[in-house]
């Protein structure tokens, strides 16, 4: 074998440059989409979601309460008023708009299913009216896996959530188990806002809640301070299925009681944490208690993040269909293909680079003798 001597020529190396590219196109055009795993689960859950989202939006307007056009652009029933006297904090109207995707359901899923969850299972929830699609998303996903959702709420909700008194996150989740979108309701439920008692509303927002839960017949957690607060919601979970009895914890939203602070809300990942440091968290709340039993935690304060991670559309009118996003489907390369061509160009390489390629292409047959 003859190798190059000296220098490889810049034309070579330009000509092989464009080889690569052109292999390269080739092989990223030979892509195809993956089913992703647990596709049944994720569509099945996808599906339940858009049904809430068609179920809620039935219900505000049978009970003849107005749906914005302007800030409910897809028309959902979901969007409630920008103020309110259950208003508990500020929101954006467009990160509540994305959080009604309902594939958000087969991330809830997928998160669940990297948490060991399974059947028979129980799986601790704390949620504010804020997300209200959000909430059902993540209570459908439970269900799909077949593990066992035990759900607290507060009833309070930021800006653009479930803000409207006569239409609330409790009464959207009564409408979900009567029409049989879901199985599982909240056990209790506090007023949400400040110190997760209604610090912040007015007296008649706080009766207003205090109505709320009333007529959904939940039982209420009532407690002066945020801490006894923390401490009730630990009782309500233990005297469901014991101190230790759950699989993962997930936090919907920004409330006080289940983050302990609003720093913690932004201190944790959103989206699975197996293992979660809390020592240099300013208050522990129902979150973190969870993580310090070494319970998995699935965080989910509001659902940008999610749409970012998990490939989803963030589309807003109309809202996504069901099944589309990188939680689905992924595009993956061929890989029989892609091998062959990185064996093709290893050896474009070496031949160019190492071999004498003017030797073996303009060398002269030897001549043979005449006898």
């Amino acid at each position: 074998m003859k190798y190059q001597p000296g220098k490889v020529h810049v034309a070579s190396l330009a000509a092989l440059a464009a080889v690569g590219v052109l292999l390269l196109i080739v092989a990223e055009r030979a892509k195809a989409p993956a089913v992703q795993p647990h596709f049944a689960e994720k569509s099945e859950a996808a599906a339940r979601a858009e049904r809430a989202l068609r179920v809620i939006r039935a219900e505000r307007l049978a009970a003849g309460l107005p749906i914005d056009p302007v800030n409910d652009p897809a028309q959902t029933g979901l969007v409630g008023l920008r103020f309110s006297l259950i208003t508990t904090d500020r929101g954006s109207p467009e990160q509540k708009l994305r959080a009604l995707d309902p594939n958000l359901a087969a991330v809830f899923v997928e998160l669940l299913r990297d948490a060991d969850v399974r059947r028979g299972d129980h799986v601790a929830l704390g949620m504010t009216g804020s997300f209200p699609l959000l909430n059902a998303c993540a209570i459908i996903a439970v269900e799909t896996v077949g593990a066992i959702p035990v759900i607290v709420s507060s009833v309070g909700a930021s800006m653009w959530g479930a803000t409207d008194p006569e239409l609330t996150w409790l009464d959207m989740e009564s409408v979900l188990v009567r029409e049989r979108v879901i199985s599982h309701r909240s056990i209790a439920a506090s007023r949400g806002g400040g110190d997760d008692a209604g610090r912040g509303l007015s007296e008649e927002g706080r009766a207003l809640v205090d109505a709320a839960i009333a007529r959904n017949g939940v039982t209420p957690i009532v407690e002066r301070t945020l801490d006894a607060a923390i401490r009730r919601r630990m009782e309500v979970y233990a005297g469901a299925v014991g101190d230790d009895g759950y699989r993962a914890y997930i936090n919907v939203g920004g409330g006080l009681a289940s983050l302990g602070s609003a720093q913690v809300g932004q201190l944790v990942r959103p989206g699975l944490t197996r293992r979660l440091a809390t020592r240099h968290f300013p208050r522990r709340g129902v979150l973190a208690r969870m993580a310090q039993r070494g319970v998995p935690i699935i965080h989910a304060p509001g659902a940008d993040a999610l749409i970012a991670r998990y490939g989803l559309s963030g589309e807003i009118a109309p809202t996504a269909a069901v099944g589309t996003g990188a939680v689905f489907y992924q595009d993956r390369y061929n890989t029989p293909l892609a091998g062959v061509l990185a064996v093709l160009y290893g050896f474009l390489i070496f031949a160019v680079v190492r071999l004498d390629l003017k030797h073996y292409i303009f060398r002269r047959p030897a001549r043979t003798e005449a006898p």
